[in-house]
């Protein structure tokens, strides 16, 4: 079997790696010019924060024009923020009053979403690193002014980056969605291995499709903010960029309609070999759609690729063999669904074929219509940035204002654990190197803390191994060479590659972190190792306080899971309703339709309105189940006095699963035919009222000859996860509402 990419290959050709890169370039840059040319080392590194403060919002992802916003508002926010503390830092109660009302200010910021919870967290980084060092009145205006110049530089230095290489940049980011793809593909390559547990296999599934949709949204961003205008330089390079866009929807869309009764498939054929064919043949699309996800990222051409020729051939033999055993007749729906994987593995092989064309740099058209105006604008995610939105959460049950509370509290609670400390140690040489560096356990906490428990608890986890470790290969490297120039290289490697990480693996992330700021203050205090010791307890201390403070008004993802439960199955309602109207009119522009024609530009236009409309519901489908997803699993992180309904969440979740993909599956299906049967219509009738939390009863059978066999299934399978969505939905009510009752 064909050999997956090495996890290592995608991630430094990803824009993970590259976007670490460019931070550490932008950081560290100003220190290294204003040390090595004016020899001013202490404005050089004051500068460095200040970048620090803007790289830390330049994430890789995203809309350009959303980014420059935010790094242009974070040096505004990021520079008050130094002259409020640097003010405050000389008087011992003024600290003890503004760091906290920072604290909340600044954390409840995330009711911007991840964005403004990332200018939060860099704005309370520049604060704490400004408190660390008193100041004196007439140092508070140099030094606000560097840190601003600092971010300004980065600033600059990103935004001029970021117009050069923006082909690489998109190319980049739609690697990064396609290799979520290819990781998503092989997922669904193990449910035809009868070796392996479903339910493992449905849980690994479902954690891999909402990372996908993550990836894909911000592939959607990049590609569709930057089309093609009909002319300049940079054109045929959008056009294949679009193209290679379209045909991974157009994959993912023939992927999800593919679900099946896999329990079913194990029963009835259970030592068939085309089980084993169906799995390989999958197998080996997902590393072909990864070589190609490789191959963008390097910007060459795809050469190599897997063929499923040979597995696609042994399945029409066994499809065969089946026939003339009877299949077709005696299950004409296990043999209809064996015919509609084979189709589909079918068009997933020519989806990435085209894909792997697209990379020869001949095209120079688009390879669909796609309306390239203003209409696309639904399927690009916004930024909305209301002052109500601050305003409104400013109660007890807001959820951001309960985090703001704790991050505040935490933060009191490490100022004065570190105030006792001070007290009582009768070393005096150890006293003022804990007053001195005791920022660290505030700076652990606000890295730690999360508006969710279990974020919370997992970030924790994952700080305080990556530190401890971080410590121990710092004693190992100080012990092992003084050589200043192996120190910087290792100090410029360990921060590109803890800014690469941050996003895919913390742990080893704050390896590298830690690393890099035990680096550097060896150059600026050598000669000493108990540094290293003091990071390790004061990062115990932190992540102890960060995990005892998350209990003070905890907001449990549980409180989540209704209204999620809910938009998941209102986006399905939607899915299916915009199904029926696109297969309606698309069967009355061919002419098989029962209602009288309307001209020709007419359908067109209501078709081409419709499919939008279809598309736009699809991808909302993905939106709304990738956070009902996330949600649950993060519950699942919590104590387990505070998860409530799982059985039933979880079946929730897989049934909605289940009928996005059938609805995939039926729409085209019933697109094509001549005439709705009246056994097909009562099934659609009972499955629309089902959804609308009403009584039906779909019928028990409907028709089934010919290419309606194909169809019989995929409205069985929607029927019976309607039926099972409105019952959990409802037991989910009726165990809100006793409480309320007694």
């Amino acid at each position: 079997m064909a050999l997956r990419i090495p996890q290592l290959q995608r991630f430094f050709y990803s824009h993970y790696f590259f976007g670490g890169l460019r931070q550490a370039i932008g950081v560290l840059l100003p220190a290294i010019l204003m040390g090595g040319l004016f020899n001013r080392y202490d404005i050089g590194m004051t500068a460095a924060l200040g970048a620090l403060c803007v790289a830390i919002i330049d994430q890789p992802g995203g809309p350009r024009r959303y980014r420059t916003n935010e790094m242009l508002g974070g040096i505004v926010l990021g520079s008050l923020t130094v002259a409020i503390t640097g003010m405050a830092s000389l008087n011992p109660l003024l600290i003890w009053l503004i760091v906290p009302l920072l604290c909340f200010a600044l954390s409840i910021l995330t009711v911007f979403g991840k964005r403004g919870g990332l200018i939060g967290f860099a704005c309370l980084l520049l604060m704490t690193l400004t408190m660390h060092t008193p100041l004196q009145p007439q140092q508070v205006l140099g030094h606000t002014l560097y840190s601003m110049l600092g971010g300004v530089f980065y600033f600059i230095f990103s935004f001029c980056l970021s117009s050069v290489l923006w082909y690489r940049i998109e190319q980049q980011a739609l690697s990064v969605a396609l290799f979520a793809t290819a990781d998503y593909m092989a997922a669904r390559s193990r449910f035809y291995d009868v070796a392996t547990d479903l339910d493992a296999n449905y849980r690994q599934l479902i954690r891999t499709q909402a990372d996908m949709t993550d990836k894909h949204q911000a592939a959607r961003d990049m590609v569709l903010r930057e089309l093609p205008k009909g002319h300049g330089r940079g054109d045929h390079h959008r056009v294949t960029l679009l193209n290679i866009f379209v045909d991974m929807i157009d994959l993912l869309d023939n992927l999800v309609a593919t679900h099946t009764d896999y329990a079913t498939l194990r029963q009835r054929l259970p030592d068939s070999d085309i089980m084993l064919f169906c799995r390989d043949a999958l197998y080996k699309l997902s590393i072909s759609i990864g070589r190609v996800a490789l191959n963008i990222a390097r910007n060459k051409q795809v050469k190599e690729r897997s063929s499923v020729k040979a597995e696609l051939r042994a399945i029409e033999y066994e499809l065969e063999h089946f026939r003339r055993q009877g299949l077709d007749t005696h299950e004409p729906e296990v043999y209809a669904l064996l015919v509609q994987v084979l189709r589909r593995l079918r068009n997933a092989a020519k989806s990435i074929d085209r894909m792997a064309e697209q990379t020869q740099r001949g095209t120079t058209e688009a390879s669909v219509n796609l309306r390239l105006n203003k209409s696309l604008l639904p399927f690009l995610s916004r930024q909305e940035l209301r002052f109500g939105m601050l305003t409104s959460n400013f109660r007890l049950s807001s959820p951001h204002f309960r985090y703001a509370l704790r991050v505040a509290i935490a933060v009191i609670a490490g100022m004065g654990l570190t105030a006792v400390l001070g007290l009582f140690m009768t070393q005096e040489g150890m006293t003022v190197t804990l007053a001195g560096h005791s920022y660290w356990i505030i700076l652990t906490i606000l890295i730690v803390m999360k508006p969710g428990f279990a974020l919370t608890r997992q970030r924790n986890g994952w700080r305080l191994t990556g530190t401890l470790i971080g410590c121990a290969l710092a004693f190992v490297l100080f012990n092992l060479t003084h050589n200043l120039g192996i120190y910087f290289a290792v100090l410029v490697v360990a921060y590109v590659l803890g800014s690469s990480l941050v996003q895919l693996n913390y742990t080893v992330s704050a390896i590298f972190n830690t690393l890099f700021v035990l680096l550097a203050f060896h150059f600026l205090s050598p000669g000493t190792n108990f540094v290293i010791g003091e990071r390790a307890v004061d990062t115990v201390i932190g992540c102890g306080l960060a995990l005892l403070c998350s209990y003070i008004l905890p907001w449990w993802e549980r409180s989540y899971m209704d209204p999620l439960a809910r938009a998941a199955k209102a986006a399905n309602q939607e899915f299916l309703k915009s199904g029926l109207h696109y297969a309606a009119l698309r069967r009355t522009q061919l002419g098989q339709g029962l209602l009288p024609a309307a001209p020709q530009a007419k359908q067109d236009a209501e078709l081409e309105e419709a499919d939008f409309a279809l598309r736009l519901a699809r991808k909302n489908v993905h939106i709304t189940f990738g956070n009902f997803a996330a949600a649950f699993y993060r519950m699942m992180g919590e104590p387990v006095s505070h998860q409530k309904d799982v059985p039933e969440l979880n079946n929730l979740l897989i049934q909605n699963h289940v009928l996005a993909s059938q609805i995939s599956a039926a729409v085209p299906i019933l697109a094509t035919l001549p005439v709705v049967p009246d056994g097909v219509q009562k099934m659609l009738d009972a499955i629309s009222q089902l959804l609308s939390d009403q009584d039906a009863t779909p019928p028990a059978s409907i028709e089934t000859e010919g290419e309606l066999a194909t169809l019989a299934y995929p409205l069985k399978q929607m029927a019976k996860a309607a039926q099972l969505i409105r019952k959990e939905m409802r037991g989910l009510e009726n165990v809100r509402a006793v409480p309320a009752k007694t």
